[in-house]
């Protein structure tokens, strides 16, 4: 190569992004790893295998440029609320803008075809490149064969004939590459995105409905992670703490404008009722705490109620909790 070639490549730490890596390297390419951080996504994983295999890596928090692709992508969602096409796209657009703007030659992923059948056909492979505005300049090393010639490779920049045709599901030849590489400690093929647990699916499903996409903050999302949530009104959502764990992590979410209760001669759940309405009833929810907790059946029990109006002792009284399951999401 009669240059310095370097190359900037969307990394999520999986073996497949770490072989598209080498693969590159093995060129004598000058690879870096980003890793884009959401709510939903974390950079451990990259970190871990980046660390593994020398790679530097970029570590980019971008929450305030996704938020409305939870409200309506326009290329829609997947099984739960992953709006994975769209998701992509976003990543691709904004790692081609620091391409750019640092001087890469050319992007790369980690995508084989075949492997997921949403995001990861030919199809779906071909509209994210070109829609990405980086088409010309995005290769997927692990299955460039089976993919149109990019301008990378046209320009001598990439061997095409030492890149890959790998397609579907199975992981013989990226574990075989992984030998050959010497890799033997990578992740096990696992979603690492909270979008597609059905679970959080559901809370966050819940959420978009009922609070507008310019009243939605970053805290919204980081209290699905955490506890029961139960609605009890389109304005009134009630958060009860499962175990010393979910109370910690509510405690430290806690904003001016929510209300908060808590179990006085009783062990019980930390409530949360993020920006609950001055006028709201909350009686529903002083029971739901008081159901909660360990006290007998039937026994009252008294509880703290902090708010916009300030502290004040209520008591609530010990019910079965499974009438509440309705309104459990």
């Amino acid at each position: 190569m009669m240059k310095n070639v370097k190359a900037l490549g969307l990394f999520s730490g999986g073996l497949d992004s770490m072989l598209a890596a080498l693969v590159l390297r093995e060129q004598g390419i000058q690879v870096t790893g980003l890793v884009w951080v959401t709510p939903f996504f974390t950079s451990e994983k990259a970190e871990e295998s980046a660390a593994a295999i020398e790679l530097p890596l970029i570590i980019e928090d971008f929450t305030d440029r996704y938020l409305h692709l939870l409200y309506e992508p326009p290329h829609g969602f997947g099984k739960w609320m992953n709006p994975c096409v769209d998701c992509h796209l976003l990543m691709l657009r904004e790692a081609g803008k620091i391409m750019e703007a640092a001087g890469f030659d050319f992007l790369f992923t980690g995508e084989v075809v075949g492997q997921r059948p949403f995001s990861q056909n030919k199809g779906s492979l071909n509209l994210i490149a070109k829609k990405s505005g980086y088409g010309d300049r995005l290769l997927r090393p692990l299955s460039a064969k089976l993919l149109k010639m990019i301008r990378p490779e046209q320009e001598g920049l990439v061997d095409r004939d030492r890149l890959l045709n790998i397609s579907g599901r199975g992981r013989k030849r990226q574990m075989e590459l992984a030998a050959r590489y010497g890799l033997t400690s990578y992740p096990v093929p696992a979603g690492g995105c909270l979008l597609t647990n059905p679970g959080f699916s559901a809370r966050l499903r819940d959420l978009v409905q009922h609070l507008p996409q310019a009243e939605l903050r970053r805290r919204d999302l980081e209290l699905l992670k955490w506890g029961r949530h139960f609605r009890l009104s389109p304005s009134l959502k009630v958060i009860v703490g499962r175990d010393e764990r979910d109370n910690e992590a509510l405690e430290r979410l806690i904003r001016p404008g929510d209300a908060v209760l808590r179990t006085l001669d009783y062990p019980g759940p930390l409530v949360v009722i993020p920006q609950a309405p001055p006028e709201a009833d909350l009686t529903t929810a002083v029971v739901l705490c008081a159901s909660y907790s360990s006290a007998p059946l039937g026994e009252p029990v008294d509880l703290t109620l902090a708010g916009r109006a300030g502290e004040t002792i209520i008591t609530g009284q010990r019910g079965p909790r499974e009438v509440f399951q309705e309104m459990l999401l």
